[in-house]
């Protein structure tokens, strides 16, 4: 029971992951994109229907994580106290960003929303990648499963190391280019014109930077983290996710090319839910692993709630999930009903 729902949780931010991901993409690339006013409320109304929606998958995975493993839940949430405050800060500031900015006419107001939005989806986006290289490192954990990582300490990977060290920079400079090709591929299929071309092109560009570091971090990995070419090769049908990955790299560039806009949008999102997959398959079983050989970690199995309450919540989960997917089908399918909407 345990093992699926660290499956569920996965999922789930895997979820999140790819379709805040590409509103988080539109704002990374939005000051590039959009020369003029109408250009950028053009942009804007590309997500507005979807993009507060898009953030209630986060949610969902924290409060599953929360009463699926509560130990890995209060020692993370305690642990990365600074960066996930920094976190919440960003999140504020995007979405008050697009609040705001058609609020008052002002050659200062718009340009100063609009330099918000852009900064804080890009910031949001590093944090993102290096919180995920944080969890696949390692954190160092006492015996009573708790731990406190600065900001940053000498940018190595030990016992000492902070949240940004030159592995979760990696990752982080890695997802602001994965989001960024999946927004303009998000504003390829939803712009026409001038800003259609634009979007192609910033996409092919990012495109380039995507697989560059998709080919360091397929060989960085299992040499940093030696449990993951373990698991890889003890479970050999696993490298199925990361060929489905670079099968999707290759699908964006050569569907982007023929100016297929929607295919290359979709294998976009087939890239970033199998290299999540891959990376959750060469974690498990773990939920916080040791940073180093001999510390403590916590696991499915010794962070997890009793096999009685997980089933019990399991009854919960379904229909609540059947709602959440219900109401997205709905939401996307009026959205690209008004695909000739740009007013928000």
């Amino acid at each position: 029971m345990s093992t699926l729902w660290f499956g569920i949780v996965a999922i789930m931010f895997a979820i999140y992951a790819t379709l805040d991901g590409f509103d988080m993409g539109v704002g990374i690339v939005y000051l590039f994109i959009a020369q003029e006013d109408a250009e950028r409320k053009e942009v804007l109304a590309s997500i507005g229907p979807v993009w507060d929606g898009n953030e209630v998958w986060l949610l969902a995975a924290g409060g599953t994580l929360f009463f699926a493993f509560p130990a890995a839940y209060a020692s993370a949430f305690s642990g990365f106290y600074l960066p996930l405050m920094m976190v919440l800060w960003l999140l504020i500031l995007r979405g008050t960003a697009v609040e705001f900015r058609n609020r008052i006419v002002s050659p200062v107001w718009a340009p100063l929303w609009d330099v918000v939005f852009s900064g804080a989806s890009a910031l949001l986006a590093l944090f993102f990648g290096a919180a995920l290289g944080n969890v696949l490192r390692g954190v160092p954990l006492d015996a009573n499963g708790n731990f406190f990582l600065p900001l940053w300490t000498d940018f190595r990977i030990n016992v000492d190391a902070g949240v940004l060290d030159w592995f979760t920079i990696i990752l982080g400079l890695a997802s602001v280019a994965v989001l960024a090709m999946h927004g303009a591929l998000w504003l390829a299929v939803k712009t026409t014109g001038a800003l259609q071309a634009r979007a192609r092109i910033l996409a092919r560009v990012f495109w380039i930077a995507v697989a560059a570091v998709s080919v360091l971090l397929i060989l960085m990995v299992p040499l940093i983290l030696p449990q993951f070419g373990h698991r890889f090769m003890n479970n050999p049908w696993g490298l199925v996710f990361p060929i489905v990955a670079f099968a999707s790299l290759a699908g964006i560039m050569a569907m982007t090319s023929a100016a297929r806009d929607t295919p290359a949008f979709l294998c976009s999102c087939a890239y970033i839910l199998s290299m999540l997959t891959a990376a959750v398959f060469g974690h498990y079983p773990y939920l916080l692993s040791p940073i180093a050989i001999g510390q403590p970690a916590l696991t499915i199995l010794n962070a997890s709630t009793s096999d009685v309450d997980l089933t019990i919540a399991l009854y919960w989960f379904i229909p609540g999930v059947a709602l959440v997917i219900a109401y997205f089908v709905f939401a996307y399918r009026t959205l690209f009903a008004h695909r000739e909407s740009n007013s928000y």
